[in-house]
């Protein structure tokens, strides 16, 4: 595909070795990554357990020093990007396999299903408990990223609505956003700018990039129809964003991190094991955005 830079998870549970925040596991990854013809420079995802840290436990304490662990680690190696969510409950669907264009199946959600799902068994946790924890978390790790030269870019939400089965959310608008971003001055402190995330809020997508376009290290490419409370993934090429229009922004903007291919379709011959990161997908969300890559810059 013409690929030489990686992002990777590396949780235990992917890769059946100690998380990163252990120097030898992730040089290990590292390695194999070069071995195979890519730069491993990003990490994506919670890497190890995040629960105590996400609601506020005993025990948070230890987990971020191993956070802080796998940051320095990150440094030592050259993998300079940190794309993180503090969603409980991660990224969300009611639906995996919705009918799309030619039989593709997409990921949706729809609120009035997830209204039905039981909670939690640690639920309630209320927006301001959430609040309290992202500060606690940033005001401890944030200053070791800076330090090492790793930028932590925050996800939205996904998807932006307000409680998903008893756990509120908070990065559900641009307003939470800007108030995130506001806990810290640091050069660390950047947005993961996830354009189907933030669409699905119903937001004006190029003067949201524009107005935080400073603090955006990562960007996810992709798109949806619908709204925050019903809709489901489309391809790149069939939502309602001019996808050209975006790249074009980007550039002329003078954006130069990292960006990928998000949330695809799973195909005929993908078995969908794992929802819109299917294999066929991927080959046609890769090859729609560097076509725009080579069309627009």
């Amino acid at each position: 595909m013409g690929i030489n830079l990686a992002v990777a998870k590396l949780a235990p549970e992917l890769t059946g070795k100690l998380p990163p925040w252990d120097f030898d596991s992730l040089a290990e990854s590292k390695k194999r990554f070069k071995e195979g013809g890519f730069d491993l420079v990003a990490l994506e995802g919670d890497q190890f357990d995040m629960t105590r840290i996400k609601l506020g436990l005993p025990g948070r304490g230890e987990d971020a020093e191993h956070y802080r662990m796998m940051l320095r680690n990150m440094g030592k190696l050259g993998i300079t990007t940190l794309c993180y969510n503090f969603m409980q409950t991660g990224w969300f669907r009611t639906r995996k396999d919705i009918p799309e264009r030619g039989g593709a199946k997409v990921t949706g959600f729809d609120a009035e299903e997830a209204a039905l799902l039981p909670p939690k068994p640690y639920a309630p946790v209320s927006a301001d408990k959430i609040w309290e924890n992202y500060r606690w978390f940033i005001n401890e790790v944030m200053p070791t990223a800076e330090e090492v030269g790793v930028k932590m870019g925050l996800h939205p939400d996904d998807p932006p609505v307000p409680n998903v089965e008893g756990v509120d959310r908070i990065f559900i608008s641009p307003e939470a956003i800007k108030k995130a971003l506001s806990l810290s001055d640091s050069p660390s402190h950047c947005l993961t700018f996830c354009q189907g995330t933030y669409l699905t809020m119903g937001v004006d997508v190029p003067s949201f990039f524009r107005e935080v376009k400073d603090r955006v290290v990562f960007i996810h490419f992709r798109d949806i129809v619908g709204k925050a409370t019903k809709f489901r993934e489309t391809f790149h090429d069939n939502g309602p964003t001019d996808m050209a229009a975006m790249i074009r922004l980007y550039a002329r903007e003078g954006f130069e991190g990292l960006i990928r291919s998000d949330h695809v379709p799973a195909m005929q011959g993908d078995d969908n094991t794992r929802p819109g990161y299917s294999i066929n997908g991927t080959l046609f969300g890769v090859g729609y955005l560097k076509g725009l890559l080579d069309a627009c810059i």
